[in-house]
């Protein structure tokens, strides 16, 4: 099984690069978009339907901003639309489906960099995620959340982590939130096949940034450590445009 995600950064956008080409290219069982930035009724279904998929959107109320969109080839057993929480819900930030083995996240995490009230915002969203993930680990649940997680983890995850150590995104007490994810049961699935590698999920337009690999790794797949026995891979592929972001994939075995 692959499952496989992406900031497309508008939806509408990335169907005019080349999206339908590589969804159906990918071999993905399911595909989790971020920030879509687009109603379904704003966009004709014929232009963005892949053969055989489901599809489940989450848009924001706001038009043009925030949103995501599953797609999935089987059809979930449960899907459902945010945190229950409406100053989260009403910007379209979560969708989480429920397959026979496990339970999945797509997210986009919100941005803190426009000010103090947004980043404690984003701080905010991350600690009652975590709370509905810890019930479900009590039950004995396999979690994968996926998505941008608009931070940077660690130093080899930014080019310039000297430089950005006072912008949010790479904040210490954004960082300190992975680290509690991690501490709650979670692995950075990509980290533990490639501990030391330097590879980049988000780039920005300015300065040539990505023909010169200025980016940042803010694309994650967090895996109940229960599941990754069941991990082949996490591959970044930094050669597909189409966004500011390139989609990330996770290869599953099969799980009993």
């Amino acid at each position: 099984m692959k499952i496989s995600t992406w900031n497309v950064n508008g939806f509408r956008s990335v169907l005019q690069k080349g999206f339908l080409d590589w969804a159906n290219s990918s071999e993905s069982d399911v595909i989790c978009l971020q920030e879509i930035k687009a109603k379904p009724e704003q966009v004709d279904e014929e232009a963005h339907r892949l053969d055989g998929y489901k599809t489940f959107w989450n848009p924001a109320e706001r038009a043009g901003y925030s949103g995501v969109l599953t797609y999935s080839r089987k059809e979930p057993i449960e899907t459902v639309y945010g945190l229950g929480i409406p100053r989260f819900d009403e910007e379209g930030r979560l969708i989480r489906t429920e397959f026979p083995s496990f339970y999945l996240y797509n997210i986009y995490f919100p941005n803190g960099k426009r000010d103090q009230t947004r980043l404690d915002y984003k701080l905010d969203f991350y600690t009652h995620l975590l709370e509905e993930c810890d019930q479900l680990h009590k039950e004995g649940k396999r979690i994968i959340i996926t998505g941008d997680f608009n931070t940077a983890h660690n130093e080899i995850d930014l080019a310039n982590p000297k430089a950005n150590s006072t912008v949010s995104g790479f904040l210490p007490e954004e960082r300190e939130w992975i680290d509690r994810y991690l501490e709650h049961g979670f692995v950075d699935a990509f980290r533990v096949f490639y501990p030391d590698r330097v590879q980049y999920t988000w780039w920005t337009y300015r300065f040539g940034a990505r023909k010169r690999n200025i980016g940042w790794r803010l694309d994650y797949f967090l895996v109940s450590e229960s599941m990754m026995e069941y991990v082949n891979d996490v591959v970044v592929h930094d050669q597909v445009m189409g966004s500011d972001h390139c989609p990330v994939t996770l290869d599953l075995k099969e799980i009993p």
